[in-house]
């Protein structure tokens, strides 16, 4: 099988001071640079840590920073470069 036919499901996110770690069900793990998302770089490490995976693992979500993140376009490198801190498909 091959492994880019999985689609990617968020587990559980962690970070460290200069990114956000997110394991997915399938055993991968993915790790950003949080300087990709202005919003939660500034945020603190709680409201970081405040977060809701939705939709059975597809979105990430943070209610008080007004942040979303598509799990499937964070593994493929879309941008939104209108709001620099989301990930979502390109146009």
């Amino acid at each position: 099988m091959n492994i880019l036919a999985l689609k990617p499901l968020a587990k559980t996110i962690h970070f460290d001071s200069e990114s956000m770690t997110v394991d997915l069900v399938d055993g991968r793990i993915l790790t950003v640079p949080l300087a990709y998302f202005p919003r939660l770089l500034k945020a603190s490490p709680e409201q970081r840590n405040h977060y809701v995976i939705s939709g059975g693992g597809v979105g990430l979500h943070w209610d008080e920073l007004d942040e979303d993140i598509s799990v499937e376009y964070l593994m493929m490198g879309y941008i939104d470069h209108s709001n620099p801190g989301n990930f979502s498909k390109a146009a």
